[in-house]
């Protein structure tokens, strides 16, 4: 991507990464992301804000030469991850007067990562400011969305808010500002709920600083800008909230057909009794769709057989996912095969530690389901409906 002009003074001069489709060998990116990196030139002196991920370091020197810097200021660093701060050195070595301005966290974890020398550095803390002449950067410690290093600087003169990870959307796109909301919407929830959605607690007091400042435009590090910022600020805020919807996740994985059957008859009997419901074969699943759905759902179903004594393996890292990226969900329960016994119910449930959830009966059976386990399953659809219409949290 070549550089693009934002405001008189202020460029876009990161990199798009088209083909990117897997990022911490983990979350799958099926519309790639870009690395956004913002250079400002104020009267006196010129900052960069974050750089890039070192595949698309060449990128960032060359966009930063094309538009005549030939002399760097500052580089500001918002989060030592790697894919905004792994260019660092090289700008550095590129512009060797340059000193990189971040808080006391950012920087240990800088040297520590990248071998930055500490007399590189010029640390700043909460409501400090930098000035660049004409422009002011003032910087806000964001701790927790999602390292404990995170930080926002903020433009005063121009009302931008550079927010790095936060509010951001893993999507490889043209457009510099959000010109297609239903596109750029579930690019952002499901980046929330990969990324951010462990942290759901402390992002409501991020939110309430942002709403204190003068912002006409967010600008994330991933994906396009807002210039319309209360459409991501509402979205998190909704995210963020007590509330989920009136809506059951059935994950499963069957064998042999036995638990898939239960997952299906129970999937028709919740749908029978008005709960929207969301069914995961776990075998093919994109785990960031099935993260994604989790943000609002009530309840989720763990189907899954007995492999030796206990679930099996995609059940486990479904089980793990969801323990670790802490949904709000309400209620839970497991419902499966097995062949002659096992510990699948214990197992499970001692690997949902972190979810403040209530777990509801569970639905284990011998072979194939009869009649019988049949009517356990309608019981259970019931159990699920009336803690839904009961629960003031669930949106019926």
């Amino acid at each position: 991507m070549n550089p693009r002009k934002i405001r008189e003074g202020l460029y876009s001069v990161g990199a798009i990464d088209w083909d990117r489709r897997l990022f911490d060998e983990l979350i799958p990116l099926p519309k790639g992301t870009s690395y956004n990196s913002f250079l400002i030139k104020g009267s006196e002196a010129t900052a960069l804000i974050d750089t890039v991920d070192p595949a698309k370091t060449a990128t960032l020197l060359r966009n930063l030469k094309s538009i005549g810097v030939e002399k760097l200021d500052y580089v500001i660093s918002n989060h030592a991850e790697q894919d905004h701060s792994g260019a660092i050195p090289a700008v550095l070595e590129a512009y060797p007067e340059a000193k990189v301005v971040t808080n006391t966290k950012c920087k240990n974890m800088l040297m520590e990562h990248l071998l930055i020398p500490e007399d590189r550095f010029i640390e700043k803390g909460d409501g400090e400011t930098l000035s660049l002449g004409d422009k002011t950067l003032e910087f806000i410690i964001a701790p927790w969305v999602h390292w404990p290093e995170t930080q926002f600087t903020y433009l005063r003169e121009e009302w931008i808010l550079f927010t790095c990870d936060f509010l951001g959307s893993h999507l490889a796109t043209s457009d510099m500002y959000v010109k297609d909301e239903g596109e750029v919407y579930p690019g952002a929830k499901r980046y929330y709920a990969e990324i951010m959605m462990p942290f759901k607690h402390i992002i409501p007091k991020h939110l309430d600083r942002i709403a204190a400042l003068d912002v006409e435009i967010v600008a994330p590090s991933h994906g396009p800008m807002y210039d319309n910022p209360s459409f991501i600020l509402d979205a998190y805020k909704e995210w963020v909230s007590p509330e989920v919807k009136n809506e059951v996740i059935v994950a499963y994985v069957t064998m042999h057909g036995s638990t898939g059957k239960m997952a299906e008859y129970l999937a028709d009997a919740l749908i029978d009794r008005g709960t929207r419901v969301k069914v995961y074969d776990l075998t093919a699943t994109d785990i960031g769709e099935l993260a994604m759905d989790l943000v609002d759902a009530a309840t989720l179903v763990l189907a899954t057989p007995t492999v030796l004594i206990g679930p099996h393996p995609s059940a486990v890292y479904a089980t793990y996912l969801a323990n670790a990226l802490k949904p709000k969900l309400r209620y839970a329960t497991v419902i499966g095969s097995y062949g002659w016994g096992g510990k699948t119910v214990e197992m499970v449930a001692g690997m949902l530690g972190n979810l403040k959830v209530e777990l509801l009966e569970p639905v284990m059976i011998k072979g194939y389901p009869t009649e019988g386990d049949y009517a356990a399953l309608d019981k259970l659809a019931d159990e699920i409906k009336k803690k839904h219409d009961e629960d003031g949290n669930v949106k019926i």
